[in-house]
């Protein structure tokens, strides 16, 4: 991809947190899904980490190399015409030196979008501390802009998911955090985990950023989010998930029923599958 057409998906892609319609997104995690999330008509393909790790035979969290999470995204950014915005968990590195650089090969994978997480391991001991997850931002901000492609970066702080430190402060701690993340060059932000319309409506008005939210049980609709002023929602590693049940639910009535085919009405056809991916 030549760096003017990547440019103008990464301003396509910002402008699309910009409203007034809530930005949605179905992630994917290779290149069929990202092409099937581009048939139906989403603007924009976002990648699930989560996903893209249990495909490669990695549990999520920082397992996955950055060549090989890399090699993932340049698959999907090649299969689709979409702007397309990579989970790079913590950014596979602990410097804004090593930021720089993956904000670099993220741009030449095709990418034109990341998510940053500020956790680098499972529990809150791994939280990256405030200043430097801010210089990271940075790194990333002005390589990126240095490159001609300005990566539409979504700042991510998991104080509500993991959960990290007294649920009295996590609301104050998880404003603090995003705020700075916004001052620092982000242009969206996330708080995975956050359910309730209250606490969204009070985020939404605290950040001041565009907000992402994460689909999942117990979180309003997207009209309710939209209403709430919510810029962006996704659905992270939830259709990977369910694709996986789907498999699961298959597997079993094999083995087990031995002559009910009903459960393959739903498949993808074979041709379907070869035209997706530009065969025939």
């Amino acid at each position: 991809m030549d760096k003017t057409s990547q440019a103008q998906k990464a301003a396509l892609l910002k402008k699309l947190h910009d409203g007034p319609r809530i930005l949605v997104l179905a992630n994917a995690w290779d290149a069929i899904s990202a092409r099937i999330v581009e048939e139906i008509g989403f603007s924009a393909v976002a990648t699930t980490s989560a996903g893209v790790a249990a495909t490669l035979g990695y549990p999520d969290g920082q397992r996955v190399s950055r060549d090989e999470m890399l090699n993932v995204v340049m698959r999907i950014a090649r299969a689709v015409q979409l702007p397309v915005t990579a989970d790079m968990e913590a950014g596979y590195g602990g410097t804004p030196v090593e930021m720089a650089e993956t904000a670099r090969e993220l741009i030449r994978a095709g990418a034109v979008g990341l998510n940053l997480e500020d956790m680098t391991g499972d529990d809150e001991s791994s939280q990256v501390d405030l200043p430097l997850q801010v210089e990271k931002i940075r790194a990333i901000r002005e390589a990126s802009a240095a490159a001609g492609v300005p990566l539409v970066i979504n700042a991510r702080t998991d104080i509500y998911l993991t959960p990290i430190g007294p649920a009295e402060t996590r609301f104050e701690r998880t404003v603090e955090r995003l705020r700075a993340y916004a001052k620092a060059g982000a242009d969206c932000v996330f708080s995975p985990a956050v359910k309730d319309a209250e606490t969204i409506a009070k985020l939404v008005k605290a950040v001041e950023a565009p907000l992402n939210i994460l689909l999942m049980p117990g979180v309003p609709n997207l009209n309710e989010l939209e209403r709430l002023g919510v810029a962006r929602a996704s659905i992270g590693s939830g259709l990977m998930r369910a694709t996986l049940g789907t498999t699961r639910k298959i597997a079993k009535a094999m083995l087990e029923r031995r002559d009910d085919w009903a459960l393959f009405a739903e498949a993808l056809p074979y041709a379907e599958v070869n035209r997706l991916l530009g065969r025939g």
